[in-house]
């Protein structure tokens, strides 16, 4: 009996020192004066000892070192400390994609500028003045591809702008390797529409255009992924904290003042909770983020490969001086062709006042192309190496929406511990902690969320970056998701053709005057092809006409005009 009255008295007394010391912490709040002034607020804000916290809207009631003024600024204080971590996390994301896109952007225009540099030195070098009296023609070919990098197919048709280029490269050479000849505009526009046929430039124009066409696309679509990633990030940034986020912060960053700990720190599963509750429409965000991290990865391994835009561009010179022998070495027999279908040209009386044809000779005004050395890197750099960065950068952002209160609770102001701040007391946090996003949020028992509202703007940014990813995975298969196009790259481009001297060519020919030709070319006609072969076949341009007019009449005229098609040859 004489023990457990013992026992009891050494009870009392441990309670009532403790007690002691917590109501002499409330009768002196000078910790927490000195604490609260360090903030930035007034000290004479705080009593100098405790008072009844029975007027507190957020901490504890009770004695207190706290009034609602506190509270209040208190309450700012808190949303500015959990808004400042995910501020700074985001702007050095942003900071990040921001100079990797500047590097790639300016690479790529620099590889542009490079290879327009490099082709017109080494023209000037090689072709001399008929280089220089049509550089006009190369110098819009490098403004169409870069005005196409910058702005897509909706400032240039590449598809278009390529058949232009080579159709125009074309005309401008027939001219010089038939100088002896005279030629209407209406003559130069029947060679113009038959370039494909023709196929002057052998195969380089097809795999030019296919190699243009993917390493743009896949270069632009690259570099715009790369700008959008800072738009997204400053967009969430600014999304504001809701009241009971702020409400929750206080209490977990501010209510320990209250009670006169101003150095106990809050538990870190407590910061988790809360902090989830706070950016659960962030976290919501994840998912559409990795799918673009993910896409834009697959497309820098693109760039690296058989999409490189470097090694297309680095090049051109030499592919379109091949495309210049090309024309050179079968110049007589596009010539040949070109006269059977379009009419035989007059000789020019200037011409034969002043030299022979033997004076004109191709190979005498064209040599071989030899290049020299070209810069290899544009902007300090190579693709390979920029490409490699950036992939690295690419999955280190993955999971950062919501992964970011985890970022955020491992500061030096949250304990990791027991003896922490659990929102009430310094004890261990007893809650589990729950899961990201929205919907996890219905459970949460730090922050009041309403599962039922999500945020506008985080929802538009999803479908911004849903969209982005449909044209990066487009881009990855050598598509311009804006093009209205059908083509996949594996249809028949300018220049390609069949390779042998004996395949047919049928012309739309215009009606030849007098002073064009010795040659009469009435309609449509099979050029090259073999006498022995069989009937020529009939022009189907032609033949559909023919039966657009005779279809109003007999089907005897229509029989008839086939009939005259059929002989017209075998009249001559």
């Amino acid at each position: 009996m004489k023990s457990l009255l013992a026992l009891c008295v050494v009870w009392t007394v441990v309670v009532l020192s403790v007690s002691g010391t917590a109501e002499q912490k409330l009768n002196n709040c000078n910790e927490v004066r000195a604490a609260y002034s360090s903030k930035g607020f007034n000290v004479n804000d705080v009593p100098n000892k405790g008072i009844n916290g029975g007027h507190l809207k957020v901490c504890p009631q009770g004695y207190s070192c706290c009034t609602v003024e506190m509270e209040e600024k208190l309450s700012q204080q808190s949303h500015t400390e959990i808004k400042a971590p995910v501020s700074k996390l985001s702007t050095s994301l942003q900071s990040t994609f921001k100079q990797r896109h500047d590097h790639f952007d300016k690479f790529f225009r620099e590889l542009l500028k490079n290879a327009e540099i490099s082709l017109d030195s080494m023209f000037v070098k090689t072709y001399g003045m008929m280089y220089v009296q049509n550089s006009e023609l190369f110098k819009n070919f490098f403004q169409s591809l870069t005005q196409y990098y910058a702005s897509g197919s909706a400032a240039v048709n590449l598809d278009s702008m390529l058949s232009d280029f080579w159709a125009d490269l074309l005309e401008r050479m027939f001219r010089l390797v038939n100088v002896q000849y005279e030629f209407s505009d209406t003559y130069m526009e029947c060679v113009s529409r038959h370039t494909e046929e023709l196929q002057p430039f052998g195969d380089v124009p097809r795999k030019l255009r296919i190699q243009l066409t993917r390493s743009f696309i896949a270069a632009r679509t690259f570099v715009r992924g790369l700008a959008l990633m800072p738009e997204v990030a400053n967009k969430v940034s600014t999304v504001s904290a809701s009241p009971s986020c702020v409400r929750a912060a206080m209490k977990m960053l501010y209510c320990p003042y209250c009670s006169g700990q101003v150095a106990l720190k809050p538990c870190q599963n407590y910061c988790l909770n809360v902090m989830r509750g706070c950016l659960a429409n962030q976290a919501d965000l994840d998912t559409e983020w990795n799918n673009f991290l993910d896409a834009m990865h697959s497309l820098a391994e693109r760039l690296e490969g058989p999409f490189n835009f470097e090694s297309v561009m680095d090049p051109i010179d030499v592919k379109i001086s091949e495309a210049i022998m090309n024309m050179q070495e079968n110049s007589m027999q596009v010539s040949q062709k070109v006269f059977q279908g379009c009419g035989m040209p007059k000789t020019s009386t200037a011409f034969r006042s002043k030299r022979s044809v033997k004076d004109s000779t191709f190979t005498s005004r064209f040599r071989p192309y030899s290049p020299e050395a070209r810069p290899t890197t544009a902007a300090g750099t190579s693709l390979d190496r920029l490409t490699s960065e950036v992939k690295k950068k690419l999955k280190h952002a993955k999971k950062f929406w919501s992964t970011l209160p985890e970022t955020v609770c491992v500061s030096e102001g949250i304990a990791a511990g027991d003896e922490c701040w659990n929102g009430t007391a310094k004890s261990r946090y007893e809650s589990d902690v729950i899961g990201s996003g929205l919907a996890n949020q219905i459970s949460n028992p730090d922050v009041d969320v309403d599962i039922t509202k999500p945020d506008t703007v985080i929802r538009s940014q999803i479908a911004v970056l849903k969209e982005m990813t449909s044209r990066l995975k487009a881009a990855h298969s050598g598509i311009d998701i804006t093009a209205e196009s059908d083509d996949d790259g594996s249809g028949d481009e300018s220049g390609s053709g069949c390779d042998g001297p004996n395949c047919d060519i049928y012309f739309s020919v215009p009606p030849t005057s007098d002073k064009e030709g010795g040659g009469k070319a009435a309609g449509g006609k099979a050029v090259g092809g073999s006498a022995a072969a069989g009937s020529p076949r009939v022009n189907p341009v032609q033949s559909n006409n023919s039966a657009g007019v005779t279809s109003r009449g007999s089907m005897a005229l229509a029989l008839c005009g086939l009939a005259l098609a059929l002989l017209a040859p075998h009249l001559r």
